[in-house]
This record gives C-alpha cells, sequence and structure tokens, in this order.
C-alpha cells in the first residue's frame, strides 16, 4: 500500500494503526499477547479490524476473522480513493493506494464459503454438551457415550452417529450403570430432544466428514502474504451458541495441534473474535476454565486471539488480563449501568495523566479510538487519542458475483465441498443389530450352536468393531478365546473357563468387567 517516503508505512516489524498526538504501532512480535476491540454499534470497530487484518496479511501473517454484517467482506476487493480516505490518508502522511487481499471464504452451512466441518469425536463431550446446553447429569451421560464409543472402537463422525451410540446405551442401561454409574433411559431420551434442536439449527451440516484441517487456515499467497480467512456468520448469529462454541473449538484444535513457539518474531495465525460475549454468556465453570486456559497457554503457540465486542465488560477479568493490545471505540453513558460500563472500560487502560480517559470514551467520533498497545518490554503504553487510519481494500460487503467469483479461484476448491460418509458407529451398529437378528433366527432353526452359539453371538454383538478401518476390538480378541475354549468344556465348567480364557487374553481386570458386565446373568447361573 504504501510507498518508501510514507513515514507512517507499515514495517517488517510493526503495523500503522492510527495517529494522534502520537502514530500508534501493533508490534508484530507482541500481536500474540491477544487484544480487544471494543465499542458501541457504528463506531467504527470493523474498519478498525479489517485494518489490523490488512496489516497482518501485508507482514505475511495469515488471518481469520468471524463476517457477523457481511462488511469485512470488502477487503478481498480493491479499495475506492474516495475524497474523505484521501484527506484522511494525507493527515496521517500517507500515500493511499488501493490494494486488495488474498481471501477464502468459509460458512458451517456451505452456503456462501466452503463448508466447515469437525467431527463429534473432535468435537469431544465438554464442548458438545455446551452446544446442547445439557445440566451436569446430562453431560455426565455423554460422557460415558463417548467412553463407551472409544472402549468399542466405534468412531463419532456425524450426527447419526451420535444418535445411534446413545440409542445403545439406552437399550444397555443396566449394564453400563454398574460401570458407570447411573445411565437412564429417560436422561438419555432428553439428550436425544436436545440434539433434535440442534439438528434444527443447522448443527448436522457441521458434523461430519471432510473434516477441516487447521493447516488450511495458516496459508500465504503467492505474494508471501497472509490469507485472510472469513467466516460467514449472518446465519450462524441465529444460532449463537453453536456459533461461539465452533470458534471455542477452533481455538482449543489449535492449541492442541501447534508445536510450542514462544515468542516468534510475528505470529502464525491471528484469530478475530467478533461479538465476543456470546463465548462466556451463562458458560459454565468446566467451559470457563477451559476457555481461560486456551487464552492463557495460546500464545505460546504463536497465534494471537482478538476479541471483538461492545464492552470490555463483557469479557471475564481473568481473560481481559490476559489481552495486552487494546482499541476502544465510543460508548455511550445514558444509563446507570451504560456509565459504569464506561468507567470499568477506562479503568482497563495504563492511564495518560493528558487525557481524563473516562470522559473521552463519551466523546469519540466515527473512526475515533483510544488506542493501547503493548511496548517492547511487553508493557501497556499510555493511551492516547487517535484516528483509525483508512482500509485500502474495499470497505463495505461485496456482490453476490464477486463472492462466487473469489470462491470458484480458490486454492481449495473442491477439497471439502462434498460430503462424505466413511463407514462409522451408525452403520457398525446396524450391522450388529442385523447379525444379532441373523444368528436368531439360525437358533430356532436348529443351527445355532446352543449355548455356545448364543454366547459367540452376544460378545460379537456388543463387542464388536468398526471392521473397515482393520483393528480386532477387545471383544473380538474375547470371542476367540471364548470360542477356542468352550469348544471343548461341559457346561458345568463355563463361568470358571471363560474367567481364565479371558483373563488370558486381556487381562483380569477386563475378564472380572465383561463377567459383571454383558455375560454377568449368564455366568452366575
Amino acid at each position: 500500500m504504501a510507498t518508501s517516503d510514507n513515514k507512517m508505512a507499515d514495517t517488517d516489524q510493526k503495523i500503522f494503526i492510527g495517529k494522534g498526538e502520537q502514530p500508534a504501532w501493533l508490534t508484530l512480535g507482541l500481536a500474540n499477547r491477544h487484544g480487544l476491540v471494543t465499542g458501541a454499534t457504528g463506531t467504527g470497530k470493523t474498519v478498525s479490524l479489517q485494518v489490523m487484518a490488512e496489516g497482518f496479511a501485508r507482514a505475511g501473517v495469515p488471518v481469520f476473522a468471524a463476517d457477523i454484517k457481511g462488511d469485512l467482506s470488502g477487503i478481498s476487493e480493491v479499495g475506492e480513493a474516495k475524497d474523505f480516505i484521501v484527506k484522511r490518508a494525507s493527515e496521517m502522511e500517507l500515500s493511499f493506494q488501493p490494494d486488495q487481499f488474498s481471501t477464502v471464504f468459509w460458512d458451517v452451512f456451505g452456503e456462501q464459503g466452503h463448508p466447515v466441518r469437525a467431527t463429534v469425536s473432535e468435537m469431544g463431550p465438554l464442548l458438545l454438551s455446551r452446544m446442547m446446553d445439557l445440566n451436569d447429569v446430562q453431560e455426565g451421560v455423554m460422557n460415558i457415550a463417548f467412553r463407551v464409543a472409544d472402549e468399542q472402537g466405534l468412531l463419532l463422525l456425524d450426527m447419526k452417529d451420535l444418535r445411534a451410540i446413545l440409542s445403545f446405551i439406552a437399550e444397555h442401561a443396566a449394564e453400563l450403570t454398574t460401570q458407570y454409574g447411573n445411565v437412564s433411559k429417560q436422561t438419555v431420551g432428553t439428550i436425544q430432544r436436545q440434539l433434535l434442536v440442534l439438528e434444527n439449527q443447522g448443527g448436522s451440516s457441521f458434523f461430519g466428514e471432510p473434516a477441516l484441517a487447521l493447516k488450511d487456515f495458516m496459508r500465504t499467497d503467492s505474494d508471501g502474504r497472509g490469507m485472510i480467512n472469513i467466516l460467514v456468520a449472518d446465519k450462524l448469529m441465529q444460532s449463537p451458541r453453536l456459533y461461539a462454541t465452533f470458534l471455542l473449538w477452533m481455538l482449543s484444535e489449535l492449541f492442541e495441534e501447534l508445536p510450542e513457539a514462544g515468542d516468534p518474531p510475528k505470529p502464525k495465525l491471528v484469530f478475530f473474535f467478533d461479538e465476543a460475549h456470546l463465548l462466556f454468556d451463562d458458560a459454565p465453570k468446566a467451559l470457563m476454565d477451559k476457555v481461560q486456559q486456551v487464552v492463557r497457554l495460546i500464545r505460546s503457540k504463536g497465534v494471537g486471539v482478538y476479541f471483538v465486542t461492545q464492552n470490555p465488560i463483557d469479557v471475564p477479568d481473568k481473560v481481559l488480563a490476559q489481552l495486552g493490545n487494546r482499541v476502544q471505540h465510543a460508548l455511550r453513558a445514558f444509563t446507570p449501568r451504560d456509565q459504569k460500563a464506561v468507567a470499568a472500560a477506562a479503568e482497563t487502560f495504563r492511564a495518560n495523566p493528558k487525557l481524563d480517559t473516562a470522559q473521552v470514551i463519551t466523546q469519540l467520533g466515527k473512526g475515533e479510538a483510544l488506542v493501547s498497545f503493548l511496548e517492547g518490554n511487553g508493557t501497556p503504553a499510555m493511551v492516547e487519542r487517535v484516528m483509525i487510519r483508512p482500509p485500502t481494500a474495499r470497505i463495505g460487503p461485496i456482490t453476490p458475483e464477486e463472492r462466487k467469483a473469489i470462491m470458484n479461484n480458490s486454492p481449495l476448491k473442491g477439497k471439502y465441498d462434498t460430503t462424505i460418509d466413511s463407514e462409522s458407529a451408525y452403520e457398525v451398529l446396524q450391522k450388529r443389530v442385523a447379525g444379532t437378528a441373523a444368528s436368531a433366527d439360525g437358533s430356532a432353526g436348529g443351527g445355532g450352536g446352543g449355548i455356545f452359539g448364543q454366547i459367540g453371538a452376544i460378545v460379537g454383538t456388543i463387542f464388536g468393531t468398526n471392521v473397515s478401518r482393520g483393528r480386532m476390538s477387545t471383544g473380538q480378541v474375547i470371542a476367540r478365546s471364548v470360542t477356542r475354549s468352550v469348544t471343548n468344556k461341559v457346561v458345568g465348567g463355563l463361568a470358571a473357563d471363560l474367567g481364565k480364557s479371558m483373563g488370558g487374553s486381556i487381562g483380569g481386570s477386563v475378564g472380572r468387567a465383561l463377567v459383571r458386565g454383558a455375560l454377568g446373568g449368564l455366568l452366575r447361573r
């Protein structure tokens, strides 16, 4: 954008954000210390977000941002040299040069961008329970469902897999209760109803394969600039819990997958979380602990997280304390609550003796902000009142035709656009039911092998595996040992022989657990 004679041009070490009495620079080496962009509706938060995203992209840092209203999509198109933009740039000693940035659009519903998917297993029971608004008892049953699926080699990929495993634990509630604690069909039924609500909100579009590879967010274009990844979130915002949980899942996945990086010269990825208050509203303590852990530790992975919301009080204090780079647009103080919010916002800044921060917050014009970024030693600079620089790409949304052209030329075109339905828990459990029915029919006709055949059918049905993955489950090992042992034993010694056989195959503890569980009733006779 800027030429070499621009005194306020971006450099390899910092990004020029705006200018007041002093220029406001965001240091790249401290950008992974996270940040906060706040202000009332219509005060310029989206423009500030775009300015920061452009600066990171020029520096070769990939960006991910949620676009709530569609305004950020203009970053993909060449900006216009309008009079007010050129004037503001010249006042900041910038020579305005229109620019555009390589952009990839994403959409959970697959309508205005590449589909974004995760598997049920990747989401995990904690976040899934949060998404479905489950209570503690229901969350406990959800944890049991995941545990049973893991132990039996059942892949949980999409919504029908989750429904299948919940139905399975309802059918075997008596056996599972003795091993994991109380499992009631009523609780499972409540979870199934909540699952239906999630499906109606579009959750079925989100869960499945191909699952998102987060490395696809961390790309640069042919010029070495960071790719701008935009999550189209206008429809997603109609399901705010799904939106917030999805973004938290992304942060958690980044935290788990990326190696330690310490404090790199610039971030590996910068993540902008718009409408951030949705992450914290009514969040249970377990989830809040996870948020705080991820925010605290993910900076060492080279990821910067920037929360965008209306007021700093929307963010819990323990999280707020970790957000070193601040941009505060205007707040209004019409009610006592508003006045309290303004005072709280002012207290989050390092004081400047030249400014009455609380008073200035209510006087800021559109495009103005109070800014405090981390300085070289990692401490916040004194708050300054600045005018935010103009973006160089288009301000405002793009047309459907422009979006379609960008998607057609996307480097990821075709990778995520077609859903894959792999064999997983649903298909495996369906086969088990069919196999059990066939075995029962065979026994009725005299060809089922009597008690030994029934035992083999029970073990195989309850403890089978996903054979397409080429793995032998614990149950299959047990069944093989049982078959070899019992064919030469008399019924009177069956219980002892089974216990020895199972103990020899997989260890005494698993053998005893099996005796207490699925086969307990049979062996006590």
